[in-house]
């Protein structure tokens, strides 16, 4: 899910600064940009964040502010050979293209290479100090994160409503199918064998027969038990996520409402399968954003 966080964290040597923002995903994947200064814990910065965010993908920052009145800070070098390079070519460019404008040390000053600090690598930065800053930055992601998540959870049991709604409007409708098509079959018969008696013992082995093949009981009593069981799970209080379970519920659902569609023979129950698919997708869809 989205999110944002931040945090600083005071060192000897300056200031740690990091920045997670969050976006929907299905597995965790991270994007880390580091400072060069704690680059050599990015192993570690992605197992903190996977354990405080399962799902989601996280652009991450981390950057190192120096403290000018501290020894340990380093110095400032530019690199001028490189900032020359960038200047020809780019004079190069503006004449070959016949570009306007000039380069100047606002354009140039642009590139972040040219300007490093010397010792970065010297910089004694702890291991607790970056786990902090990123545990801190992440708690703040995962606040928003169940912010919306309390809405997406509303959202869902929502659908699940609409759902039950359309299951109890078939329950009703099934038995009446089955009356309607012995009506048919009697009114059949009478047309084409007027002179002839109905065998309603026939007709009562049709009807049985026909009634088995459509009868979606089963399929109904199994996706009730599947709403319910999706919603004792998103009412659990449990740490471990829940995502993969939702999904694996989804698919379920998803299997016994084809089957009631497959038996449906009915126009209304047949509308009322589609309304349920629909909720089904829009829940599917939803699910992915849920750790």
């Amino acid at each position: 899910m989205t999110g944002f966080g931040e945090a600083v964290v005071e060192t000897a040597g300056g200031r740690l600064r990091a920045e997670i923002r969050t976006v929907n995903h299905r597995y965790f994947s991270t994007n880390l940009r580091l400072d060069r200064a704690v680059d050599r814990f990015e192993s570690q910065i992605r197992e903190w964040l996977r354990a405080l965010m399962p799902r989601g993908h996280a652009n991450v920052s981390v950057r190192f502010e120096h403290d000018g009145m501290t020894a340990s800070a380093g110095s400032l070098q530019v690199d001028e050979g490189r900032a020359r390079q960038y200047a020809a070519a780019l004079t190069h460019l503006k004449v070959m293209l016949g570009l306007s404008g000039d380069v100047d040390l606002a354009l140039i000053s642009r590139f972040g290479d040219i300007l490093t600090w010397s010792d970065d690598s010297a910089i004694q930065i702890e291991v607790e100090e970056v786990q902090t800053v990123i545990e801190r930055a992440g708690a703040a992601v995962v606040s928003m994160r169940n912010d919306e998540g309390r809405r997406l959870a509303d959202d869902l049991d929502g659908r699940l409503r609409a759902m039950e709604r359309a299951l109890g409007e078939i329950a009703e409708r099934a038995p009446l199918r089955v009356l309607a098509e012995r009506d048919r079959m009697r009114r059949v018969i009478t047309d084409l064998l007027a002179d002839v008696s109905i065998d309603e013992d026939r007709i009562a082995r049709e009807i049985a027969m026909i009634a088995e093949r459509w009868d979606v009981s089963e399929e109904l009593v199994r996706l009730r038990s599947h709403i319910e069981l999706f919603r004792e799970s998103m009412d659990a209080d449990v740490r471990d996520p829940i995502g993969k379970r939702l999904s694996f519920l989804i698919q379920e659902m998803n299997r016994e409402v084809n089957t009631i569609g497959s038996k449906a023979n009915d126009a209304p129950i047949e509308h009322r399968v589609i309304a349920i698919k629909e909720e089904v997708e829009r829940l599917r869809e939803q699910v992915e954003n849920v750790e």
